[in-house]
């Protein structure tokens, strides 16, 4: 594994997440990784449509948007700006209700970032048959399978891992997982939920990560965005 150069997290101030006009917050989840999500819903999205915002232990990282299929359908890393976001066509698009009807999906699509860069995603996703409660709500266990090629062919990222997904809210979250991207470096994550706060809950809207913030790692920074994005938009 390449040497990654270790951090001490900064600190966070404490604030709540406000969705934009027009949208309404469902749940704050406390992840493994020293993240939180803010998962919400917009009127004007198409129906089936959701968002997710990511905050780290020094603000927010990351916004994605899925459709009711958990198609990526946009994916922006905050602090560079970059967004990537899904081409029409697909040899296999991304079918959440296929996943649920068959117990596996296959995926085979493209995106294109604002920079013009054309990415293809290849894998699949599985349903191992078990269930699990996380903080009172009920998650599947999947497997998942995905590498990532530059419009050359060339293998950017290769993942494969586990994650869970609620078949309530129509969406997955993140699990354990290894990675190796186009350097040689390689990363074994845990991006598991801990804790979901609904409205009128104790953390509802928190933005301060609270799990495993002790150490940040650090990397190149082609790399990392690209990780990022794609790890991100997946969840």
């Amino acid at each position: 594994m390449a040497a990654l150069l270790t951090l001490p997290a900064a600190p966070a101030k404490a604030a709540n997440f406000t969705p934009p006009s027009g949208c309404t917050l469902e749940v704050t989840v406390q992840n493994r990784g020293c993240s939180v999500s803010q998962h919400y819903r917009c009127g004007k999205d198409a129906p089936g449509d959701q968002w997710v915002s990511y905050f780290a232990a020094d603000g927010p990282t990351f916004q994605s948007r899925i459709d009711r299929e958990t198609r990526w359908m946009e994916s922006t890393d905050l602090r560079s700006g970059l967004t990537d976001l899904l081409e029409d066509k697909a040899r296999d698009h991304a079918s959440f209700s296929g996943l649920l009807d068959t117990g596996r999906d296959d995926f085979d699509f493209w995106t294109r970032s604002t920079s013009g860069e054309r990415l293809r995603h290849v894998g699949h996703d599985e349903l191992t048959g078990e269930t699990v409660q996380i903080d009172g709500v009920t998650l599947e266990l999947t497997r998942f399978d995905l590498t990532t090629y530059a419009e050359t062919g060339q293998v950017l990222i290769r993942r494969q891992g586990q994650q869970f997904i609620s078949r309530a809210q129509g969406r997955f979250y993140g699990g354990v997982e290894t990675s190796e991207d186009w350097t040689g470096t390689a990363r074994q994550t845990n991006d598991s939920p801990v804790t979901f706060s609904f409205p009128g809950e104790a953390g509802f809207g928190a933005t301060r990560p609270e799990y495993d913030c002790d150490l940040q790692m650090v990397g190149g920074e082609a790399a990392e965005t690209l990780w990022q994005l794609v790890k991100e938009a997946r969840t």
